[in-house]
């Protein structure tokens, strides 16, 4: 009887959505990616219990901050290291009181059942008191969490510091918009159907739409739904891409016979854009350093019937074959903090820390360098982030600017973002995109 317990246990575990979704934080507080967790789910996992862990998976990261100072408060004494699932099976149980559309009481019921699931039964009187607790003295809490805003926006505080220093009279703003959900935006493949077209075929669909401003192809869903779902996306009438990222291939000019280079192309969002607007006799390159993630480039290229050179390659070392003809046009999306897209990956929060920024300035400089010397002499290199940090962005730029005489600076005449000292931004939110930075520079003939 023991031994069937402990398989009906195990078999739970396996299973319980809130106990699969407080693991897998606790994997993240280890350093790995939601992104990267979640294909470790159970591969027979009913599709509503597999929405519901990446919801609560979502959900308790974006208000990790908050939620975790709520609990430090009704904590006797603070979890050992060893209970970081624990800790985090709290939380899970705290944002579904707090943020999410649950009912209180299956909320409590089940996350002191998924105490269970974790093998640890004697955390389930604790779990039950901590969520009872939380119930009652709910509006105190909160408010007194409240007081500090790292807490109330649910952001490190480094991190808040840096919003506010960067951007003074919008910090506030741009705090919030990392805790909203996230929009679902798409890329009309304008080769092959109008937008106004599609946006009729989605309503047909009974998926109401809006135009992006921003974009010539850009179209926002009311409400996500499954991608396969969407009219025409496996016959490549449509891509997800948010709005902010469909600015990139238009800055690159792009004129026929032009050889092209996406430095950092994975998963290929970018690169099909440029092939489905470029002109006849286009070239692409398509490199990323992670040849893992270059198999998602193969696949939003099959589908979507195009055609390039997908390599795996170093952007800090451009060598061999693919870069011995030097580019016309060079889309360098550079690795950086992704502090503009908090709300679409709110795991950046607990992932990120202030002693990266330094590497990944480091790691831009060098890229902007080497792809320089792979520019053909009238060449256009745009520069690319999802950050809303003046150093890896303007700052950026501008040194840039100082270690290359030969680079100029080209004006951006946006119906976006606003302009900056170098390049132009979009804050998060703004005209419903993600955060974004581009600068676009020429080199002299």
């Amino acid at each position: 009887m023991a031994d069937g317990r402990r398989g009906g246990r195990s078999k739970r575990a396996a299973t319980d959505p809130r106990a699969l979704a407080a693991r897998l934080l606790a994997q993240l507080l280890g350093g790995r990616s939601l992104a990267a967790l979640f294909p470790g789910l159970p591969g027979g996992l009913p599709a509503a219990d597999r929405a519901l862990v990446k919801e609560l998976c979502f959900g308790t990261a974006r208000w990790w901050f908050r939620l975790d100072a709520v609990a430090g408060r009704l904590l006797e004494r603070p979890l050992k290291a060893k209970d970081a699932d624990l800790r985090a099976l709290i939380l899970v149980g705290l944002y579904q009181l707090a943020h999410a559309r649950v009912a209180d009481h299956a909320a409590v019921a089940e996350t002191v059942e998924a105490a269970r699931a974790l093998d640890k039964p004697w955390a389930a009187g604790l779990v039950n008191a901590v969520l009872r607790a939380f119930q009652r003295r709910r509006e105190e809490l909160l408010a007194e969490v409240d007081r500090d805003p790292a807490t109330r926006f649910a952001l490190p505080g480094w991190l808040l510091d840096r919003f506010r220093a960067a951007w003074p009279d919008a910090w506030e703003r741009v705090a919030e918009a990392g805790n909203e959900r996230p929009p679902m935006s798409l890329r009309v493949n304008l080769s092959r159907i109008p937008r106004a077209d599609y946006l009729d075929r989605l309503a047909a669909a009974g998926m109401p739409a809006e135009p992006i401003a921003a974009t010539d192809g850009g179209v926002t869903l009311a409400s996500a739904v499954d991608a396969r779902a969407l009219p025409g996306f496996e016959a490549g009438l449509v891509s997800v891409q948010d709005g902010a990222a469909q600015l990139a291939a238009p800055l690159l000019d792009l004129r026929p016979g032009c050889r092209v280079l996406d430095a950092c192309a994975a998963p290929g969002g970018k690169s099909c854009h440029i092939l489905e607007s470029a002109p006849a006799g286009t070239r692409l390159v398509a490199l990323d350093k992670d040849e893992k993630r270059l198999a998602l480039v193969f696949e939003n290229l099959e589908r979507l019937g195009l055609q390039a050179e997908v390599v795996a390659g170093d952007a800090c070392r451009p060598k061999g074959a693919w870069a011995a003809a030097p580019f016309d046009r060079i889309l360098l999306d550079a690795p950086c903090s992704a502090t503009g897209v908090i709300r679409r990956h709110p795991d950046i929060k607990l992932l990120r820390r202030e002693k990266d920024l330094a590497a990944l300035g480091r790691t831009q400089a060098a890229m902007l360098d080497a792809l320089w010397e792979r520019l053909a002499p009238g060449g256009r290199l745009v520069y690319a982030t999802c950050s809303i940090l003046p150093e890896e962005n303007e700052g950026q730029v501008a040194a840039f600017l100082e270690r290359q005489p030969a680079a100029r600076e080209l004006p951006i005449d946006g119906r976006w973002g606003q302009p900056r000292p170098r390049g132009r931004q979009i804050l998060p939110g703004d005209g419903g995109m993600d955060g974004f930075y581009y600068a676009v520079l020429l080199k002299a003939p």
